[in-house]
This record gives structure tokens, C-alpha cells and sequence, in this order.
């Protein structure tokens, strides 16, 4: 079962469960998940898995899913956002699973046409197709709108406990829950590929290679400002943020202030790149003092350009 941690995989592994179909979970964290925070929605897969009673394994999607989100084989939507190549990925990593503990099919909570992109009937199929799994993805939600599947045809699976939910609304999911006394942390999840904001962010890094996951990890936080090919200045914008940054600093620079003033990670560690950071850090303080790098007082230098991200 395809987990989330939101409200339709929930209700749609219960009504598995409901048949006494022996389920597991299987949650894909991401750099780029909004539901369940910091965790990439993990600790709300958790959750979801506590409350049914059932193991949930976890996957982390690393450089091999970037790849697929620089350079998608489908469509993208209104900003970075690869949903149908992201579900190929999803189900074609739940098809290995699947041969390792030798599962029948694998079920998600998807409903039919409630996401456009990658939920339509066709997109569905195309996606199931691509992934190698013809016919072997049960949505319990949306059953009764598509097409019987083989655990349906084998009677592994009883279609006429199954719904025929489609749309947007979740009216129904939401009753489910509450029938099942419930929690959930989001009822649509969220993806930050699909805020423009963010993706302008990220096409920035996919431009200004070698990248790693961590530098993905930091385009969540802070002010991001690029002063050449090689380097770039994230500021912290509050104490929490400036603390997030001591901790994700790696083999880059950290410029500190002994003032109230945002801590500044730096790309490079040249004396230009770390005094053009010291000068963005002065324009965004209320007051000046001295900012220090591994011991060193940096000297503002005004970037020529800088761009922010």
C-alpha cells in the first residue's frame, strides 16, 4: 500500500483491511514533500501506518529521482512538477518491493480525476503501463470507476466493497475517517514543485553542477542569492533558520555575525565570495558588526551583481 500520510491512502488501505487483506506500507520521503514537514512526510506515513496496524516501510527518493525531476520523459505541470514521471518512479520502486516480500499487487489511494495531471483514466493507465504493472494497481477509491484489475478478476480483492469515488471533493474520505476515529495531518499532501518560487530555485541548482541532496535540503531555508557559476549565499531569515544553516553547513563556508544579523552559508570559500556574502549580510541587519568565518573577520565587498533566486 503506497502511504502517504494523508486522507485518501488511509481510508483506502482500511477498506483492504476491512476485506482481511494482509497489507504493508510503503512511503516514498522527498526533499520536496510539504505534508509532515521537515520529514518529507514520513512521520505522517507513520502515523497513518500506526493507526491501521500495519508495517510501513520507507524509501527515501535520492539523486536517481532528481534526475527524473531535471529532466522529465512526460509533461511537467504549471512549474517543476513531473507528477505522471513521479508516479512511474513511485510504482516501478513498489514493483521491486513487491518481488522482495512477495505482495499479489500493490494498491494506492488515488481517486480519478481529482489531480488532472496524473489521475485522469488515461494518465492512470499510462501510468500503470510504464511502470510495468498492467492491470496489478488497485485504488480502492476509485474502483468502480475503472476497469476491474487481475486482483479483482482473481477475487484476491472484492470490487463490490470498493467505491466509486472521483473528483476533487473528499467528502467522502473525510467521512470514512471520522467513521474510524482517524487523525490525519493533510487531507491533499503538497509538493514544492509546484510552487514557482521554489522551482526557480531549484533550476538555478540544476544549472550550477556538482549538486547534492543536501544542497536540495537547503533550498528550503532562508533567502537564496546567486553571486557567480561557483557561488551562492543562503541568509537565514530568523533564529531558527540561522541554526538550520550551522547544522547543514557541510563543506561550505558559514559567515557568523556577533551581532543580531542573519548567519550566512557560502558555496565558496574564496576571499571575494565570502566578503560579497558579508556585505548581504550587513544590508539585511538593522546594525553592523564584525562577521566571522572559522575565526576571520570577513570585510564586506559590494557584489558587481547579485542575483536573488
Amino acid at each position: 500500500m503506497l502511504l502517504s500520510g494523508g486522507l485518501d491512502s488511509l481510508v483506502a488501505a482500511k477498506l483492504l483491511l476491512d476485506q482481511g487483506i494482509e497489507l504493508e506500507g510503503l512511503n516514498f520521503t522527498s526533499p520536496f514533500c510539504t505534508c509532515g514537514g521537515a520529514a518529507g512526510g514520513c512521520a505522517a506515513a507513520t502515523r497513518s501506518a500506526k493507526q491501521l496496524g500495519i508495517p510501513l516501510k520507507i524509501v527515501a527518493k535520492g539523486m536517481d529521482y532528481l534526475q527524473i525531476v531535471e529532466h522529465p520523459k512526460h509533461e511537467r505541470g504549471r512549474a517543476l512538477n513531473p507528477c505522471i514521471d513521479c508516479r512511474i518512479y513511485a510504482l516501478k520502486k513498489a514493483k521491486e518491493y513487491c518481488k522482495e516480500v512477495d505482495a499479489d499487487f500493490i494498491a494506492t489511494g488515488e481517486v480519478a480525476g481529482q489531480r488532472p495531471m496524473s489521475q485522469t483514466r488515461y494518465k492512470l493507465q499510462l501510468i500503470e503501463k510504464e511502470a510495468g504493472l498492467d492491470g496489478l494497481v488497485v485504488r480502492p477509491l476509485s474502483a468502480k470507476l475503472l476497469p476491474p484489475t487481475i486482483p479483482e478478476q482473481k477475487g484476491l480483492v472484492d470490487r463490490e466493497k470498493l467505491l466509486a469515488v472521483g473528483g476533487r471533493g473528499r467528502k467522502t474520505q473525510m467521512e470514512l475517517a471520522k467513521k474510524n476515529n482517524y487523525g490525519y495531518d493533510c487531507p491533499a499532501g503538497g509538493c514544492l514543485l509546484t510552487e514557482r518560487e521554489y522551482s526557480r530555485k531549484l533550476v538555478d541548482l540544476f544549472e550550477h553542477k556538482p549538486y547534492s541532496l543536501r544542497d536540495v535540503l537547503l533550498l528550503r531555508i532562508g533567502r537564496h542569492y546567486r553571486l557567480n557559476e561557483k557561488a551562492k549565499v543562503v541568509l537565514g531569515r530568523n533564529e531558527a533558520e540561522n541554526a538550520l544553516l550551522q547544522k547543514m553547513t557541510g563543506d561550505n563556508a558559514l559567515l557568523e555575525p556577533d551581532f543580531p544579523a542573519p548567519t550566512a552559508l557560502v558555496t565558496r570559500k574564496a576571499s571575494r565570495a565570502l566578503g560579497e556574502a558579508a556585505w548581504l549580510v550587513l544590508k539585511h541587519a538593522k546594525k553592523k558588526g564584525r562577521l566571522l568565518c572559522e575565526g576571520k573577520e570577513i570585510i564586506p565587498v559590494e557584489p558587481p551583481s547579485c542575483k536573488r533566486l
